[in-house]
């Protein structure tokens, strides 16, 4: 298999960074885009609805790349991305624009796990973790650039954020360009051993779903806590910037770290860190210590979602990786959907930050608990090696 060049290398970060750019190129203009589009009742289904377009036509994109290999998957996915990402632009009330964003999200499930099955074809071993690990930067910085240039555009026209969508295009002529096509595993080939891993990886999707929740809680809930404390939508902006940041950072140290704790120890330490995020968020009474929740909070993002993807890459039969690398694409999509129940639990705000506390410390226990199981079954297997010599 030919190498991945350089640029080769930066078309699969770039394509990363589509993942978290569906929903929030269109946030900063949310205000004036809904009314324009006849949707002013339901704006933040703008938002939401790809998230659920993930989860619905998940298995049907893990199934594309499992058939037709995750190159010629991918194409496809960046082609339907830029297609009707940008043709909302031109649809106007709720019907037409629920199916044009709901099939957004199959094109954004299709784009997000061929685009880590192809980054897994090319590396290997440690070379491969800190790929993945650059993969979870590119999604954060993703997430700050096209915030802000959706925001600049939104003063121009409301029209023009959705011209960003157009990016994944320009992404495809450079996938063609620059990204070599791997050899497809014949489909008699693939049909072996598809489902051998599928235990092992619940876990995995597990721990995404919560951490998820737990981020995205805190994502919907810190923009309502700020207008109560008379803080603006600028430094609301600037503090999830912020978060943003942080999460790049952790994200950047995460090969570091995995290798110091181990894959799931690091997971229960990401947890750790929404656990105590959550906590400041509910209980702090000065800006400072505030902040320091919002640093929790972007180390426990960017410790766990590249980790997750780390071990379903790793854990997977190379010729499942595609339709596993789907479901966890729905696994993590799911939690951002779901975060938005939390704002259903009873109480004030402080108490909803309680209850994805309440997450966390669950997913804590359920994870110490998995790393155990798998400690002990680990030694059990180193016992009886012996015997068998």
């Amino acid at each position: 298999m030919r190498e991945l060049s350089t640029a080769g290398a930066a078309t699969l970060l770039g394509v990363a960074c589509l993942t978290i750019m569906v929903g929030c190129v269109l946030v900063p203009g949310l205000e004036t885009i809904a009314p324009a589009l006849g949707v002013s009742q339901g704006a933040s289904w703008l938002i939401t609805l790809p998230s659920l377009g993930v989860v619905l036509f998940g298995a049907l994109a893990g199934r594309t790349i499992d058939r037709f290999g995750a190159w010629r998957s991918l194409s496809w996915g960046l082609f339907l991305y830029g297609l009707l990402g940008s043709s909302g632009v031109f649809l106007h009330g709720m019907p037409a624009l629920i199916l044009n964003r709901l099939l957004l999200g199959g094109a954004t499930a299709l784009v997000m796990a061929a685009g880590t099955s192809l980054l897994s074809t090319f590396y290997q071993g440690e070379a491969r973790l800190k790929m993945i690990a650059r993969q979870g930067m590119s999604i954060e910085l993703g997430g700050v650039i096209f915030l802000f240039i959706g925001g600049v555009l939104t003063t121009l026209s409301w029209r023009w954020p959705f011209a960003l969508y157009l990016v994944a295009w320009l992404l495809l002529l450079m996938l063609w360009r620059w990204v070599p096509r791997p050899l497809q595993t014949p489909p008699q080939e693939k049909a072996q051993n598809t489902r051998s891993k599928a235990a092992p990886l619940r876990p995995v999707r597990l721990a995404a779903l919560l951490s998820m929740i737990s981020f995205f809680t805190a994502v919907i809930l810190i923009p309502q806590f700020f207008s109560q404390q008379q803080i603006g939508p600028a430094e609301t902006g600037y503090f999830l910037s912020f978060i943003s940041l942080i999460a790049v950072v952790a994200a950047a140290v995460m090969p570091e770290v995995i290798a110091a704790l181990g894959a799931w120890r690091t997971l229960i330490a990401a947890f750790c860190c929404y656990l105590c995020a959550h906590l400041i968020f509910a209980f702090a009474i000065t800006l400072p210590i505030f902040i320091l929740g919002g640093v929790l909070l972007g180390i426990g993002f960017g410790l766990s979602i590249p980790t997750v993807n780390h071990l379903t890459v790793d854990l997977s039969e190379e010729r499942a990786r595609g339709r596993n690398l789907a479901a966890l694409s729905v696994a993590i999509f799911s939690g951002q959907f779901l975060s938005s129940l939390m704002l259903a639990l009873p109480g004030d705000i402080s108490g909803r930050f309680v209850g994805a506390a309440g997450v966390a410390g669950l997913a804590i226990a359920i994870f110490a608990l998995h790393s155990r199981r798998q400690a002990a079954q680990a030694d059990a297997a180193h016992d009886i090696a012996p015997r068998h010599r």
